[in-house]
C-alpha cells in the first residue's frame, strides 16, 4: 500500500515539505483545491523531489475547460519528469454556481464528458490524431500547431476522479486511473457500495481493477501522550461532523444505521453550531470512520482494515510531534 501525505498551501513553505515528505518515506503529495491555487505548490515540489508521486486531490473541475486542465496536466507532467495525477472533483452545487458562477447539471454525465474531451486533446498532442470531440457540454475542433505543445517525453497523466455517489464512481471506473474516495467513507460503505460501483465502471471499459488504484483518506486518532490523543480525537469528531452535515453525503450515514444525524448535523450547521456537531459523533461512529491507537499501531490497523481494498492511503490529522517515530509508522505500511 503507498502511503501518500499532503504538500500544504503556503508556496514559501512548499519546496521544503516536498524535501521531508519524500525523506520521511512518503510515496506521494496531494494539493488540495481549498483557499488557494492546487497547481502551484505542486510545480515547487517538482522542482525540489525526485521520487514522489504528485497529485491534486482535488482540484475542482466543472468551472475549467478541458483545454485548461489538459495545458496544466501536461505541463506538471513534463516538469515532474511524469510522476503527475491530475485529480478531480465536482464539488457540490452551491460552490459551483455561487462561488465559481459556473454551470451545474447532471455531475456525472458532464465529468464523463470532460474528461473524455481532455484526454481527446491529450490525444491529439501526444499521438498526432485530429481533434475533434462533439459531446453534449464540450466541443473542441480546433488545434493549430502553434498552440500544439508536441508529445510529451513522459506520456500523458494519469486522472483520478472523487467520488462518494454510484454513479461517479461508475464514471471514475471507466475513464479514469484512480478513484479517490471520501475520508467521509465506512469500510462498509466501500466494500458495499463503492466497490461494486466501480467494478460496473471498469466492465462498461472492458478493464481490469488490476490497472487502477483507489486512494482512501482515513481519519486517525493517535498521539504522542494522552493530550495529544484527545485532541486529535476531538478534532475527528468535528470533522466527521461537518462532512456528515452535507446531504450528499447522507448514504454513508444511512448505510451505517445513523439515519437520524445527518438531519440534525445539517440544522446545526445552517445555525453555526459546529463545537456542539461533534459532540453528536458517537464512539461507534467514531470506530466506522477512524482508526485510533499508538502510532505504532496505526499501519496494520489500516492494513488489516483495508489493505485489501485500497492502494493508496492518506491519513486525516496524522500524528507528527516526533518525526523520527512517525518515520517508522510509515515503514510499517511496507514491512
Amino acid at each position: 500500500m503507498k502511503v501518500d501525505g499532503g504538500v500544504g498551501f503556503d508556496l514559501a513553505t512548499a519546496a521544503q515539505n516536498a524535501r521531508e515528505a519524500e525523506d520521511a518515506g512518503y510515496d506521494g503529495l496531494w494539493s488540495a483545491e481549498t483557499s488557494h491555487d492546487p497547481f502551484f505548490p505542486l510545480l515547487l515540489a517538482a522542482e525540489h523531489t525526485e521520487r514522489v508521486e504528485l497529485g491534486t486531490g482535488i482540484t475542482v473541475a466543472f468551472p475549467r475547460s478541458p483545454m485548461h486542465l489538459a495545458n496544466v496536466g501536461y505541463d506538471l507532467q513534463s516538469y515532474s519528469k511524469g510522476r503527475f495525477m491530475l485529480g478531480l472533483g465536482s464539488q457540490i452545487r452551491a460552490h459551483i454556481e455561487k462561488r465559481f458562477s459556473a454551470t451545474w447539471g447532471n455531475p456525472a454525465a458532464r465529468m464523463r464528458e470532460l474528461i473524455l474531451a481532455t484526454r481527446a486533446i491529450w490525444s491529439s498532442w501526444q499521438e498526432g490524431t485530429k481533434l475533434d470531440f462533439r459531446g453534449d457540454y464540450y466541443t473542441h475542433t480546433l488545434m493549430t500547431p502553434m498552440f500544439n505543445p508536441g508529445p510529451n517525453a513522459y506520456g500523458t497523466p494519469k486522472i483520478f476522479l472523487a467520488a462518494v455517489g454510484e454513479r461517479m464512481t461508475e464514471v471514475a471506473g471507466e475513464v479514469c486511473d484512480g478513484l479517490l474516495a471520501h475520508g467521509f467513507t465506512t469500510e462498509a460503505y466501500l466494500r458495499d457500495v463503492t466497490l461494486p460501483a466501480l467494478e460496473r465502471g471498469l466492465a462498461k471499459a472492458g478493464k481490469q481493477r488490476a490497472d487502477f488504484q483507489i486512494s482512501c483518506p482515513v481519519f486517525v486518532v493517535t498521539g504522542a501522550d494522552e493530550q495529544e490523543f484527545e485532541a486529535a480525537d476531538k478534532g475527528v469528531r468535528q470533522q466527521i461532523a461537518f462532512y456528515g452535515s452535507t446531504p450528499a453525503y447522507k448514504g454513508v450515514l444511512e448505510k451505517g444505521g445513523w439515519n437520524d444525524l445527518q438531519p440534525e448535523l445539517n440544522r446545526l450547521s445552517k445555525q453555526g453550531e459546529w463545537v456542539q456537531m461533534g459532540t453528536l459523533i458517537t464512539d461507534d461512529v467514531v470506530d466506522a470512520f477512524a482508526v485510533r491507537g499508538e502510532p505504532e499501531e496505526i499501519p496494520k490497523l489500516i492494513l488489516a482494515r483495508y489493505g485489501d481494498v485500497i492502494d493508496r492511503v492518506t491519513f486525516y490529522a496524522p500524528y507528527k510531534s516526533d518525526p523520527d517515530r512517525w518515520k517508522a509508522v510509515l515503514a510499517g505500511f511496507k514491512s
